[in-house]
């Protein structure tokens, strides 16, 4: 398929793409980007407005990308944000829309790959005279964002945005149900099959000596650490799962996340749990620790707009139990590729890990069957192909 759009490239009817994203750091829809970017880039290019890990990456990955450092009245502007903050933001945002302007020109188009990036690109789109593509990664409800930034990303797209890209028929329920009213494609998050295959078994007991876990079963919980992604409930499962060690791979990138993190490391060193539960922050190995751990447990409490690692589990070969919402319904089928238990439900996920621990025949079974639906639906070959053939109807 990469070979399919640089021969359209290079015969002039390739799409040149301008690639907007507002945050540095490797969130879902930044990894997705660094998965969906080398189908594009060159010629197309990726442009940020931080610096950090996520520009550092893309730079080893050999994509084409420059930032343009936002104000720090914009950055300051969050989720939550109330219209004081925005007010504040509005004379950096107008000279930082037009210095991306400058730079869309180049461009047949701008693809705004978040939140942030769509208020920016709305304004810069205009400026350059431009198509407007929004990725919406996110489910806009009131258990994510306040009504003012739902509000906000609903008029802007319904006033500059071209096309709607959802990770998921759940973000794009939502996307509607909130007055949204452009055209709507979805295109599931894509992944490379590769980067997931079987690693040596001496890896995996090196990793686990140094990890210093001790025999015995392990469950592993891959998300930034945040109250929505629901790790408490994990926490009081565990407490109903004697012998039973916890990963939580994950940082808390905000500061009511840094709270909820505190709070879980003191949950954690309680009687019941001391010892079990490891933090282990952001990891590059992350296909490792997949494969390391017994079982992948995902517990967000609020509708998850994807899922990236329920896909990721999947690829790694390992039974995977998921909270039942969101875009996670769209991935796993209960009882045939994983187990789905009610958010929120501790009983209900305690009884679940029990239930795959104590019957690893079932679990092998509904992991290999995961393997093969998901090399089917979530290859990142796939994903790159729906996202060129969606763009290439947004050009004039």
């Amino acid at each position: 398929m990469h070979n399919d759009i640089a021969s359209a490239s290079s015969s002039g009817s390739g799409v040149r793409v301008l690639f907007l994203d507002h945050s540095a750091a490797l969130g879902g829809a930044e990894l997705y980007l660094l998965d969906l970017a080398p189908a594009f880039a060159p010629p197309g290019k990726v442009l940020l407005l931080e610096e950090g890990p996520f520009y550092e990456k893309l730079q080893a990955a050999g994509i084409p990308v420059e930032v343009i450092i936002a104000p720090e009245t914009v950055r300051r502007v969050a989720r939550e944000a109330g219209p004081g903050s925005a007010l504040r933001a509005a004379p950096g945002l107008l000279g930082l829309a037009w210095r991306v302007a400058r730079k869309a020109r180049a461009f047949d188009l701008i693809y705004a790959n978040s939140q942030k990036a769509l208020i920016v690109g709305s304004l810069a789109a205009r400026m350059a005279r431009r198509p407007l593509v929004w990725n919406l990664h996110d489910v806009l409800s009131a258990a994510h964002f306040s009504r003012l930034n739902i509000r906000l990303a609903v008029t802007l797209a319904n006033q500059s945005v071209r096309l709607v890209i959802a990770n998921s028929e759940a973000s794009r329920e939502a996307f509607r149900q909130a007055g949204g009213r452009p055209p709507v494609v979805v295109v599931h998050n894509g992944f490379d099959v590769q980067r997931f295959a079987p690693k040596p078994p001496e890896q995996i007991v090196a990793l686990r000596q140094a990890l210093g876990l001790p025999p015995g079963p392990v469950v592993g919980l891959f998300s930034r650490l945040a109250p929505w992604k629901g790790q408490h409930v994990l926490l009081e499962a565990l407490a109903q799962l004697p012998g039973v060690q916890a990963l939580l791979v994950g940082e808390a990138l905000f500061q009511d996340e840094q709270r909820y993190a505190q709070q879980l490391r003191e949950r954690a060193a309680q009687d019941d749990l001391r010892g079990r539960v490891h933090f282990l922050g952001f990891r590059e190995d992350v296909p490792l620790l997949l494969q390391l751990v017994d079982v992948v447990v995902h517990t967000s409490i609020a509708p998850e707009p994807f899922g990236r690692v329920i896909v990721e589990g999947m690829l790694a070969r390992r039974p995977v139990v998921a909270t039942r919402g969101g875009g996670a319904v769209e991935i796993v089928r209960d009882g045939e590729t994983g187990l789905l238990v009610p958010p929120g439900d501790v009983q209900a996920l305690a009884a679940a890990i029990r239930r795959l621990l104590d019957h690893p025949e079932q679990a092998r079974q509904l992991a290999e069957a995961a393997y093969q639906d998901a090399c089917m639906r979530f290859s990142i070959e796939a994903t790159r192909r729906r996202v060129w053939h969606a763009l290439t109807e947004v050009i004039p």
